[in-house]
């Protein structure tokens, strides 16, 4: 067996071994891709296999994509210094730069969104990907390069999302999901469900069943508002189309007869004190992932492969899914991870609807949003304009200029600045100031498109039925 990868030793972390495996296969995945030669293939082939050998010596298990060796008891992404904590409820960091990415995608196991697979999608789609994708801010991904197949051989897919409705305003960062779900639709042109999890709000959160209901239709106002085709997407609140949906229900215990409460346990956490509501509901988040829970839109095909979108705290959710997807005979669903929307004091603290200052809301007025980003914007300035002449800002700390990599679309302009910035051309001052212009009227237009969505449209949206795709 070789133990020589790119001239190097095999790595000797069972961590290590993992990263090493998926990057070798993503090398295998872009090779086939593009057709390069057979005896460069099967090299690549030959390294893989033999890595994968490697890592069952190691750790004593086959190797799998969606099962990370992990030293900890739970699957939440904790690092090895302990310093970055992620699950689905909680997302913690010490560090003012905030979570480390590139330890989350080990942790994770998952592949990095890296230049080769950002120029295949300019490739397949024939225009420049988001600033999303150039920037990094979605940054990890799971099987993209079998949705990117698909396209490019005219076979189905489509794009699932979601919102857990926690309260009825939602922030900028809420956003981020369906600006980006948005852009892939309209440049696949593919149908896409969203999916309200009220249910799961209702078990975690001190809220009314009817109440949990309430911020389903308020929150499906704002992501109407993103701009979404009616003809293209259905939007549904678990609460109302699980008690209708004998197929979705169906896929809900399928999945939760393939997976063991001590699995539910170790990927998420849960104690015996949880209710049981909780330890089931990963089944129905699940779900959706599978193309026949939708009938009215895909009959009963079962071979349309699902795409993702959605920031890599809801990652745990999905490996679970891929697990159990060929158990009950599915494709795995692919994922595209986005990083995390910082909180306004600071990437190290947590947005909150009970604390007004810790973001932007999507009913601030334009007076809010200056007085917040003057006040509260952690800056990567120094103490006195002097120093910070001499010095320059952090950009990498500075909340205004993390949140202008997530709204400034100009990349130019962008670059610009982070040169003024960290050079000490541009005041902390004049950067707020850019930022409150790029906020002002992106929250302006969301409103005013808000304003425009009657509870009849809402209505229409959350109705299931055929979409404007025919799938025989």
């Amino acid at each position: 067996m070789a133990d020589i990868l790119n001239g190097e030793p095999y790595p000797s972390t069972p961590q290590e071994l993992f990263k090493s495996i998926t990057a070798q296969g993503e090398i295998v995945r872009s090779l086939k891709a593009e057709k390069a030669p057979k005896d460069e293939i099967d090299s690549a082939v030959k390294q893989l296999l033999s890595l994968k050998i490697n890592y069952k010596e190691v750790t004593g298990q086959d190797y799998n994509a969606d099962s990370p060796p992990t030293n900890s008891s739970g699957d939440a992404g904790t690092t090895k210094d302990e310093e970055d904590f992620v699950d689905p409820w909680t997302v913690q960091t010490s560090s003012a730069k905030g979570i480390d990415y590139d330890k989350l995608i080990v942790r994770f196991g998952s592949s990095k969104i890296d230049k080769t697979l950002i120029d295949r999608i300019e490739r397949v789609i024939g225009q420049k990907p988001h600033h999303f994708l150039r920037r990094g801010i979605f940054f990890s991904h799971r099987d993209m390069n079998n949705i990117l197949d698909a396209y490019e051989n005219k076979k189905p897919f489509y794009l699932y999302t979601g919102r857990g409705p926690s309260s009825e305003a939602m922030h900028v960062g809420h956003l981020i999901p369906f600006i980006f779900t948005k852009w892939l639709q309209d440049v696949f042109n593919v149908p896409l469900v969203i999916q309200m999890t009220d249910d799961e709000k209702y078990l975690w959160k001190e809220l009314t069943l009817e109440q949990a209901y309430g911020y389903t239709i308020e929150n499906a106002k704002d992501i109407i508002a993103c701009g979404f085709d009616i003809n293209k997407t259905f939007i549904f609140s678990d609460l109302e189309y699980m008690g209708s949906s004998p197929s979705f229900y169906k896929n809900v215990v399928k999945i939760q007869k393939h997976v063991t409460f001590n699995q539910v346990k170790g990927i998420f956490g849960f104690t015996d004190s949880d209710c049981i509501g909780k330890i089931s509901f990963p089944a129905i988040q699940a779900a959706p992932s599978f193309s026949n829970s939708f009938p009215q839109i895909f009959k009963d095909r079962t071979d349309i492969q699902c795409l993702i979108p959605c920031a890599i705290d809801q990652d745990p959710y999905f490996r679970m899914t891929r697990d159990v997807a060929p158990k009950i005979g599915y494709p795995k669903p692919a994922l595209l991870h986005s990083s995390f929307f910082p909180a306004l004091q600071g990437a190290q603290t947590k947005m909150s609807a009970s604390d007004p200052n810790s973001s932007i809301f999507l009913t601030d007025t334009a007076k809010q949003i200056k007085n917040k980003v003057n006040k509260h914007a952690f800056s990567g300035g120094k103490d006195t304009i002097e120093e910070h002449r001499q010095l320059g800002g952090n950009c990498d700390i500075d909340v205004s200029f993390m949140y202008l990599t997530f709204f400034l679309e100009d990349d130019d302009k962008l670059e610009q600045i982070r040169k003024d910035y960290s050079s000490g051309a541009m005041l902390t001052g004049e950067l707020k100031k850019t930022l409150i212009e790029v906020l002002q009227p992106l929250i302006a237009n969301h409103q005013a498109r808000r304003k425009e969505i009657t509870e009849d449209i809402v209505k229409q949206f959350m109705t299931p039925r055929k979409l404007f795709y025919d799938f025989q």
